[in-house]
């Protein structure tokens, strides 16, 4: 294992072994600016040099959570985000302050970076770079804006879905419609857009089996029914759901009319929600790693923080088919 030396980090630094010493000594007697003082611990640290243990200084985040705290609790997948950040954050020196469903006027002077967690209009992501503070947006591309964002790969989500679904000849969906954070844009889902693309090409589309209402288990109960009713014995035997909260409601449904799942209609959720598991049966879903998208989303700001990344970037997160008892075998 080679060791670094303070000559090493000065030649990456451009300045004298004299002056890494004592910006690694801490002596604040030196003549020399900020940005030399942070561009030699960064070298140090990341040469792994050992003197060069210090304890780095706490820079305050602000999280902007497109949810109240009450919705939050409705649907644990921000939530899940939110708290990947928050302990990912304590790991990096971060001070993270939450503010809910509301964007600020101004900003207190020390905040280092912004996070915005959901959905937001075009108006509102011009508010946040108004702030010329590093920007990252979560769950939200924001790549037409120029701003960063972290997001989930729906198209390969989708590719998935239909691997499973190409077993079954009558198909549909239940899904959910979506404003930004100020209700001044309706949003398209992806999933919705893509798996009907999907089913076009494979022949099987049923424009009257695709039915939306709100991401919710009362929505996924009522969309049910409602299919229920307009089918009736040729109920589509398979339906993907556009999150868990609308297959458990839709299962309930099924349920209380005594259709068997999976043995006459199958089921797959999305976003692998805690309580997924623990349904009966248990649900088939597609898996949303939401720490990576916490966590990725907080090392992205930093690299902008300290200025480490040049084009915007647009970081898009796999997915991955978690098949339980709602899907036939």
């Amino acid at each position: 294992m080679v060791i670094a030396t303070l000559k090493d980090i000065a030649e990456l630094a451009n300045v004298s072994t004299a002056t890494v010493s004592r910006v690694l000594n801490e002596d604040e007697t030196l003549s020399v600016g900020d940005e030399t003082r942070q561009k030699i611990w960064q070298i140090a640290e990341s040469l792994d040099y050992k003197k060069a243990v210090r304890k780095l200084p706490n820079r305050k985040i602000l999280l902007i959570h497109w949810y109240s705290q009450q919705e939050e609790l409705d649907d644990i997948y921000y939530q899940a985000i939110r708290l990947a950040m928050e302990e990912h954050g304590k790991k990096k020196n971060l001070v993270i302050t939450t503010l809910y469903q509301q964007i600020p006027t101004e900003l207190e002077e020390d905040i280092a970076g912004i996070c915005a967690i959901g959905k937001f209009s075009d108006g509102q992501v011009t508010q946040l770079k108004k702030f010329e503070k590093p920007l990252v947006f979560i769950d939200s591309n924001q790549m037409s804006n120029q701003a960063d964002s972290v997001t989930v790969d729906f198209n390969y989500a989708v590719q998935q879905v239909m691997a499973e679904a190409a077993k079954y000849e009558t198909i549909g969906f239940l899904g959910g419609k979506e404003t930004t954070q100020d209700q001044k844009q309706v949003l398209d889902d992806p999933r919705e857009l893509l798996f009907q693309a999907a089913l076009m090409q494979s022949g099987k589309y049923n424009e009257a089996a695709f039915y939306t209402g709100s991401f919710s288990t009362a929505s996924g109960q009522a969309l049910m029914n409602q299919a229920i009713s307009e089918h009736g014995k040729n109920l589509p035997t398979f339906f993907f759901c556009a999150n868990d909260a609308i297959a458990i409601g839709a299962m309930r449904s099924l349920q209380d009319a005594n259709i068997q799942v999976p043995e006459r209609v199958s089921l797959i959720g999305f976003n692998d929600s805690n309580v997924a598991r623990y349904v009966y049966p248990a649900l088939s879903t597609i898996q949303v790693d939401t720490e990576a998208l916490g966590s990725i989303g907080l090392n992205l700001l930093v690299e902008r923080m300290d200025g480490n990344v040049g084009i915007t970037q647009n970081i898009s997160i796999a997915t991955r088919l978690i098949k339980r008892e709602s899907t036939k075998k």
